[in-house]
């Protein structure tokens, strides 16, 4: 599979990722080079350096290949001892696992948040540290944009999951009503179809929705793009539009009409991808990298999983895209900060630059039965791209052949970024807005979505 078309926006992102535990961060004892501000890690320094590791829950398939990597690392850096941690990003928790000290040195946010942490002082600027990789300058500028300070200095780096939301099938249950696992749905009248026929001949929920921890509104702001709305004008909310009030309206015709939404509406985005592993869910929105995470986390079957686009209405339609940032810690030494620009280089990006690190990488994945070729978005450019899946085609194991109504379409839909002021507490808004309208069949549209553009104007005010 190929891509066909360059990037055409910038992407944002609503998150995927939480944490577990207390981590201090651990320096060597002998910090000479972060006193005269050098940007080099000597090589008999000792460091240790606490990073990201993989979602809590992981297959032991993943973390054997997660700590094959870190054993190479520690081989090509001898003074460099990684400590990986499982983490969840949650837009409710992260604020105060921050505050609070207990994430590792380098981890990761969603390219919305990397803003208000730079404004903050809480994520260390790593500038010259990312000067020292050979591709710092290839970086697709619309994405890196998102993690410079006003000082015009990078402080976050687009790390991985680029991404832009699609339609997630389950191709069991479409065979089992009936339905063509090979034509999926293209219309939001055909979704609700589909739906339906899933629920009454399954038993299963055709259709499911995230609803809570900024999930909720992060998924009505999908399906208000996909409609042709917007959630924002500048600093004024507009979260009342038209198009918001339709997708509340198709969520409420599933959900009490057609009783094609199932028993569970209190889905978060490990949830309902656990749900949707287990053939409890037809069909759901998220992002199209989720993939990798079906196969670490949740033992999805690949033969059961499909992947189309969201169906697209309206002038202004659009998909909602979206990315992962590799953050440190403010309060880093220079030397972890030496260290983790060489960690970040080696655990998230030298693949997409280097061939022999590329096949070296994948072929650990598919020794240990990991997901290699899970559809991306480019990180540089999209000939960069191009080149990475060269690479990696013999090792490519994802059925991308039941992915190719997403792939082969999203480049020509416009991508669209997510609300650019106070994000998370704009979701957060919009989450009660679809937990009542899914358990409260008398539910008001339209004053729950008022109640919610005051709110969520209030966050933008004080932004």
């Amino acid at each position: 599979m190929k891509f066909s078309r360059t990037s055409r926006a910038a992407l944002a992102f609503v998150g995927a990722l939480a944490l577990s535990g207390t981590l201090v961060a651990c320096g060597s004892s002998d910090d000479k080079s972060a006193d005269a501000g050098s940007t080099t890690l000597d090589p008999n320094t000792k460091v240790t350096l606490n990073v990201v590791g993989l979602l809590p829950g992981a297959k032991p398939e993943a973390q054997t290949a997660l700590a094959q990597e870190v054993t190479d690392f520690q081989k090509e850096n001898p003074n460099i001892t990684v400590k990986t941690h499982d983490y969840e990003w949650k837009a409710t928790t992260f604020a105060a696992d921050l505050a609070g000290g207990t994430l590792p040195t380098v981890f990761e946010i969603p390219f919305t948040d990397a803003k208000t942490l730079i404004a903050n002082q809480q994520i260390a600027n790593m500038q010259a540290y990312l000067d020292s990789l050979s591709y710092a300058a290839n970086f697709n500028k619309n994405l890196l944009q998102y993690g410079q300070g006003e000082d015009g200095k990078v402080y976050a780096i687009p790390a991985k999951s680029i991404y832009a939301v699609g339609l997630h099938y389950n191709r069991n249950l479409f065979t089992q009503a009936g339905l063509d696992p090979n034509k999926p749905p293209t219309t939001w009248d055909e979704v609700r179809e589909d739906a339906k026929a899933i629920a009454t001949k399954t038993g299963q929920a055709g259709f499911a929705q995230m609803s809570k921890d900024g999930t909720g509104g992060w998924q009505l702001t999908v399906d208000t793009y996909a409609r042709g709305g917007r959630m924002e004008d500048g600093k004024k909310a507009t979260v009342t539009n038209e198009q918001t009030k339709a997708a509340l309206q198709f969520l409420k015709d599933l959900r009490w009409t057609d009783n094609a939404m199932g028993a569970n509406f209190d889905y978060d985005w490990s949830s309902i991808n656990q749900a949707f592993a287990a053939g409890k869910v037809g069909m759901y929105t998220s992002g199209q990298d989720v993939y990798t995470s079906l196969v670490q986390t949740n033992n999805i079957d690949p033969k059961s999983y499909g992947l189309t686009m969201i169906p697209l209405s309206g002038s202004n339609s659009g998909v909602l895209g979206g990315g992962t940032m590799a953050a440190v810690s403010s309060k880093a030494s220079n030397n972890e900060k030496a260290a983790a620009i060489k960690w970040i280089d080696a655990h998230y990006l030298r693949k997409y630059t280097n061939a022999d690190a590329a096949a070296k990488q994948a072929q650990v994945q598919v020794a240990s039965k990991q997901p290699v070729g899970t559809p991306e978005l480019p990180i540089f450019s999209q000939q960069q791209y191009e080149q990475y899946q060269g690479w990696i085609k013999s090792y490519v194991n994802v059925p991308l052949d039941q992915m190719t109504s997403f792939t082969g379409k999203v480049f020509d839909a416009k991508l669209v970024n997510e609300p650019a002021v106070a994000t998370q507490d704009v979701y957060k808004s919009l989450d009660t807005v679809v937990q009542a309208v899914l358990t409260n069949k008398d539910a008001n549209i339209d004053q729950l979505l008022t109640d919610a553009n005051a709110k969520a104007q209030r966050a933008i005010d004080a932004s």
